[in-house]
């Protein structure tokens, strides 16, 4: 079993960029990200004959079960969504559940063959997805189907949108959203100071200073987002190293979190704390709590975050912020990667299993997600694009934080690129604690490199864990 490759990421980027500039003028482009899988493709037991309408042969009178993630984009988009496959199919019922704890939840009834028929599988405690790979639908028949404006939906996604979740031959994890990775601040804020937006670590250093003689801190952090400057650290290593500080942590080799970009980055970020450039306390406060010092109160200067980050801080989000997001630092001015270069990557995986009572009912709510109606009130309200190409505006819909999207996906051009140990071995939990005590001052960089490494141990030498190894 094989993970796409860089080169098949790049190509599909690459493509997925044309397919954006002939689309929305410039706008935005979609990425890749992780998935897996199992053949099982049926409707569940009751079902009705397929139909152009009823493409997956969705009982009469069903009821669907989805369990989604919570987060940054809220749950109400996925219910927006229901209602009108409501009116599609009129004595159904779609249920929408929210969770937080999606393992936690949902582990237990995978376990008890009585799985959701629908589960977006995200956020910090999302199920590794290599305990599940022969638990879940594929979903090729969503991606024929028509949607319910009578198109093929293959026809109107991005190019390459089935790449991201397709292991093996078979596709069974649908992203739905885009998602790029950098450095948010306030524009507003940073002309007021005369501050420019740091480029490397020496630069983010500096930064700190000022702010600090400001008054103010560099960073902030939450207790459950802690592993926010994980992504941080990982992004900035493999900028400066390329290829090769990526493919040693894919693949969870020995020592790879030794690797001297990692360690470069680790030391510079101890060096953060220890100056006192982080808000303290974070390990103790609610993220959305800890990320409002930021948006609000501007107590931090710099937040790195995915683009959810404006639709998660909307309603704490300071009069006049006006938010931007600029790529993550390098180490140096001679990177492997330039500066401009992105992680990013088709974020919120929504996946059918195959146990669910209602396979069908689950791919007929992916199909109402996918729809044009759904789609653009997905962009509109969220302030993100959805794999559904041509739905955004050059305006961004007046967001300053959409706009520098655009913005930062034009100057990456090609240099993007993704990885999915993290997601797919399940290591977010476990890298929380080691995370939380370094930015609290109790681990320096050679306690949070121990943490890490076992962490990684742990999973490379279980036996019991499938690894699907990385080569380009």
């Amino acid at each position: 079993m094989t993970t796409p490759n860089n080169l098949s990421r790049r190509l599909f980027l690459q493509r997925a960029a044309v397919g954006t500039l002939l689309a929305t003028g410039g706008s935005t482009l979609l990425a890749a990200c992780a998935g897996s899988g199992s053949d099982d493709s049926g409707s569940g037991s009751g079902g009705a004959d397929k139909t152009a309408d009823n493409p997956f042969g969705m009982a009469d009178k069903a009821t669907v079960d989805a369990v989604i993630f919570n987060g940054g984009y809220g749950y109400d988009y996925v219910t927006f969504a229901a209602s009108i496959a409501q009116k599609k199919f009129a004595g159904s019922t779609f249920k929408v559940a929210p969770s937080t704890q999606i393992a936690q939840q949902l582990q237990p009834r995978f376990v008890g063959g009585n799985p959701p028929d629908l589960i977006d599988n995200s956020g910090a405690n999302q199920i590794g997805f290599n305990t599940i790979l022969d638990s879940l639908a594929t979903l090729d028949d969503v991606f024929e189907a028509n949607n319910y404006e009578g198109t093929k939906i293959a026809d109107t996604l991005y190019p390459g949108a089935k790449l991201p979740g397709t292991y093996d031959g078979k596709f069974v994890a649908m992203n739905y959203v885009l998602t790029l990775y950098g450095l948010w601040y306030s524009d507003s804020l940073f002309k007021e100071n005369g501050w420019e937006p740091p480029k490397t670590y020496d630069a983010l250093l500096d930064l700190g200073a000022k702010a600090k003689a400001k008054g103010k801190y560099l960073f902030v952090w939450g207790k459950e987002a802690a592993t926010y400057y994980h992504t941080l650290a990982v992004d900035s290593a493999i900028k400066e190293g390329g290829d090769e500080v990526r493919l040693a942590l894919e693949n969870l080799e020995a020592n790879c979190w030794s690797k001297p970009q990692l360690q470069s980055v680790f030391k510079a970020m101890e060096t953060m704390v220890k100056n006192g450039y982080f808000v303290p306390g974070g390990a103790g406060t609610q993220f959305t709590a800890a990320q409002a010092k930021w948006s609000n109160d501007q107590q931090a200067i710099l937040y790195p975050s995915g683009s959810w980050i404006e639709n998660e801080m909307k309603k704490a989000t300071k009069s006049g912020f006006q938010m931007k997001g600029v790529p993550e630092p390098t180490l140096t001015d001679s990177p492997k990667l330039p500066y401009e270069a992105l992680r990013s990557a088709a974020g919120e995986p929504f996946i059918v299993p195959s146990k669910g009572k209602n396979v069908a009912g689950g791919k007929e709510l992916l199909r109402a997600m996918l729809s044009k109606e759904a789609a653009t009130n997905f962009a509109k309200t969220r302030l993100a694009p959805t794999i559904v190409k041509g739905l955004v505006p050059a305006d961004g819909f007046g967001s300053t934080a959409l706009q520098s999207q655009t913005a930062m996906l034009d100057a990456a051009g090609t240099n993007i690129f993704d990885y999915q140990f993290v997601g797919l071995y399940g290591m977010n939990t476990d890298n929380l604690v080691v995370w939380n005590s370094f930015l609290s001052g109790q681990l320096d960089a050679a306690g949070l490199t121990k943490g890490l490494q076992q962490i990684t141990d742990k999973v490379r030498n279980d036996s019991s864990v499938k690894k699907i190894p990385v080569t380009k």
